[in-house]
């Protein structure tokens, strides 16, 4: 993610902030300008901006943040549209009556903000889901489970159901050990998830790339339920680090797909706020490059000197983490398979991006 920094005394600001720890200005995200508006407030619902580019504009926060504090963007104040372009993606949310869901709600909101920002970098923002009928907008469903509603996190037809007790740092935490996953956020939640949003987007989008995607993933027309069931009855193979990116990637093409797609946006991400921080490693071991970011990773064409950025970022990385007593902050070993999958993506996959479709099918 880019740093941001305040209009008014010029220090860094942040995604999640509503206002500037130095001098509190009030902040809010103008999604249509990718960037982190300094506001004065004239009253609730009417913001005028500070920053250069947009000042003078009237602007609202989110309904969400006006009612509830859990949302940081705004909306222009002459929009018919009361939630911004985030909140207008979730349908469902849990009971607002059970204070914990408030907190669930918020950290869900939060994650699915930092999720959105990529795609708007990528250019495959998602639009709201116009119907149930609708094959390109896309909804997320927040539920809490019940005793007798089990939630199971997934996607189907556009719409993607997030179990609201992920949003418990314990529950989440007991479940990545009882799993064995050694990443298991919420943000990774909703980059695995769109996956399956995004290969059905391109499946009708740009059908004639999913014979390339059978060579690298596998057949996706395999049973689903079967795959899944094999999976959770004898494991993954001994030797699935040598084709996967995760275990759970060894299931089914489908779960290989999402796996490795959420790994692709880890990857963007994470060396898009290496960039922006002017991240440089100079070293002299042999099997190690240096590291010197000179371009947006964002849109690069040269993969692998991506890739190669990428081993040098995640080494060090680790050997910080490593210096603290914690854990590796990247617990994973790419092998040929999976960079050439991740190659594949970045090649092939995100065609449908750099090269906009027809208009008849955008998701406008």
């Amino acid at each position: 993610m880019k740093y941001f920094s305040c209009a008014v005394c010029h220090k860094q600001v942040f995604f999640a902030n509503t206002e500037c720890m130095n001098c509190h200005t009030a902040l809010g995200y103008i999604a249509s300008e990718k960037e982190m508006g300094c506001f004065e407030k004239h009253s609730a619902t009417l913001w005028l901006a500070l920053n250069a580019k947009q000042r003078g504009q009237r602007y609202k926060p989110c309904y969400n943040y006006q009612h509830h504090q859990v949302c940081n963007w705004v909306v222009p104040a002459d929009s018919d549209e009361i939630y911004c372009e985030s909140c207008q993606l979730t349908h469902v949310i849990p009971n607002l009556d059970d204070p914990d869901n408030i907190v669930y709600w918020a950290r869900l909101e939060s994650a699915k903000r930092r999720f959105l920002y990529l795609m708007q970098q990528l250019n495959i923002m998602p639009r709201p889901k116009r119907s149930d009928e609708d094959r390109l907008g896309l909804r997320f469903n927040f539920l809490m489970p019940t005793v007798d509603h089990p939630v199971m996190t997934g996607h189907a037809n556009g719409v993607i159901t997030l179990n609201a007790s992920e949003a418990d740092v314990i529950y989440r935490e007991t479940t990545r050990i009882k799993m064995g996953e050694n990443y298991r956020t919420l943000l990774g939640h909703f980059r695995h998830e769109s996956g399956h949003y995004y290969f059905d987007l391109i499946k009708h989008l740009r059908p004639e790339l999913i014979d390339d995607f059978r060579l690298y993933f596998g057949d996706e027309r395999l049973n689903y339920k079967d795959a899944l069931k094999r999976h959770y009855d004898d494991g993954a193979p001994l030797n699935w680090a040598d084709n996967y990116v995760s275990s759970y990637a060894s299931t089914h093409p489908w779960e290989d797909w999402a796996e490795t797609w959420a790994h692709y946006l880890h990857m963007m991400d994470t060396l898009e706020t290496a960039y922006y921080a002017g991240l440089m490693v100079k070293t002299d071991i042999d099997n190690l490059n240096n590291l010197e970011l000179v371009e947006n990773p964002i849109g690069a064409q040269d993969f692998d000197l991506l890739l190669d950025n990428w081993m040098t970022l995640t080494f060090n990385l680790n050997a910080l983490n490593r210096s603290m007593g914690l854990d590796d902050a990247y617990p994973f070993t790419l092998s040929n398979v999976v960079l050439d999958k991740l190659r594949f993506i970045h090649h092939k996959m995100l065609y449908l991006i750099f090269n906009p479709p027809d208009t008849t099918k955008t998701l406008a």
